[in-house]
């Protein structure tokens, strides 16, 4: 594969020399990153980050700085190992928990992004002297005046050289919508090596460096955690209570773990013990934390308490440096991979704003919901109703 000038980031020119502290988990994605990265002229400085893991689960962290240093060692790149287990513990694990307890169903790699990569390991890396730092997401920052900027009186004008986010070219893998908490100094110092390339040239690429770690798989679930099942995490830090599921006839169907184990439109982790004449999948539209319940329909369009029109947003951020225009069509994205709504902006302040879908959307308090502008990501929010 030949390596096109559309492979470096659209605000850094190909060859420019700089020193770069690259978040390497032991991945293929994190460890091409690195390698296009030396091609380019960089200095680059491997950073494995070693988070808290709970010990109930398998402990993974030393096979993948393993990997992290064989893949060092083959570019013959430094590799640092830097520890944010409190950082995580706090910033990600617990904030999760409590959100869950108290009946809402947060992002943890929203807040792994913020917390972590672009908080505590962002911050050290400057510290260190670092002129950048990457991740291997896929995710691209490009420079230019993509729209207007707030001024401290609340009027808009026109502001060359801002950073925006854009979704990866590969929308199976895009990760923008984990990024929306990014602001203008992490996009200014951050590169996405990959951001340009579909999953299959990321592969290719991966053999081409020869890496040992070309042949690996990806990794899945939770950030730096891992695949897990949500319920039987939680279970260790919150006691569950046995509850009843119910139909839409107010009707006792089944039984859950817990109210505040579970999200609006999942169907799966509660029992049906009374069947019905098919096998139609049920829907969770709704549930009571004080009666300890949970209510299921087979059909999820056009009926549910839980579907609606407008939503409602706390913790706003608009990464480009402006805010939307209240006047303008955009869509918003829900859920990771879900899809992807027109919307228009009803209200906007500082910290929040209320969205108009054009049609109804399924969705729980706590979820991030992120704006889009074309392949532009303006920013997001949480959920609040």
């Amino acid at each position: 594969m030949k390596l096109e000038k559309s492979l470096w980031p659209s605000h850094e020119p190909a060859g420019s020399k700089g020193r770069v502290y690259v978040g390497m988990s032991g991945g293929v994605d994190s460890s091409v990153s690195a390698a296009l990265l030396q091609k380019a002229g960089y200095e680059v400085i491997g950073v494995f980050m070693k988070v808290w893991q709970p010990d109930f689960l398998p402990c993974t962290w030393r096979e993948e700085r393993l990997d992290a240093m064989r893949v060092s060692a083959h570019l013959g790149i430094p590799l640092l190992t830097w520890d944010f287990e409190k950082e995580y513990k706090e910033g990600v694990a617990d904030y999760m928990i409590a959100e869950y307890k108290a009946g809402r169903t947060p992002n943890p790699d929203v807040m792994c992004n913020k917390e972590i990569k672009f908080g505590a390991f962002f911050r050290r890396a400057m510290k260190e002297g670092a002129d950048y730092v990457a991740t291997g997401h896929y995710a691209q920052v490009a420079r230019g005046d993509r729209g207007r900027t707030q001024t401290k009186r609340g009027m808009s004008r026109k502001e060359d050289m801002r950073y925006s986010m854009l979704k990866g070219v590969d929308d199976a893998k895009d990760q923008s919508y984990f990024l929306w908490t990014l602001g203008q100094e992490q996009l200014s110092k951050t590169l996405f090596p990959i951001g340009g390339f579909k999953k299959s040239q990321v592969r290719t690429l991966a053999k081409k460096f020869a890496l040992p770690v070309a042949e690996k798989k990806d990794s899945q679930g939770l950030c730096f955690v891992g695949k897990l099942d949500m319920k039987d995490f939680l279970a260790h830090f919150i006691e569950g209570k046995e509850g009843n599921v119910i139909n839409e006839k107010g009707e006792t169907i089944g039984t859950h773990r817990g109210a505040f184990f579970y999200t609006l439109g999942e169907r799966h982790g509660f029992e049906v013990t009374k069947k019905g004449t098919d096998d139609m999948p049920l829907y969770i539209v709704a549930k009571d934390l004080v009666a300890n319940t949970i209510t299921v329909v087979h059909e999820v369009r056009g009926t549910l308490e839980c579907e609606s029109k407008d939503i409602t947003v706390s913790q706003a951020n608009f990464g480009a440096g402006f805010a939307p225009d209240t006047k303008k069509k955009y869509t918003a994205q829900v859920r990771y991979h879900g899809e992807h709504y027109k919307c228009k902006i009803t209200t906007l302040t500082q910290s929040t704003f209320s969205l108009h879908l054009d049609k109804p959307a399924v969705f729980d308090a706590g979820q991030s919901v992120v704006l889009y502008d074309g392949d532009q990501c303006l920013g997001g929010g949480v959920i609040d109703r």
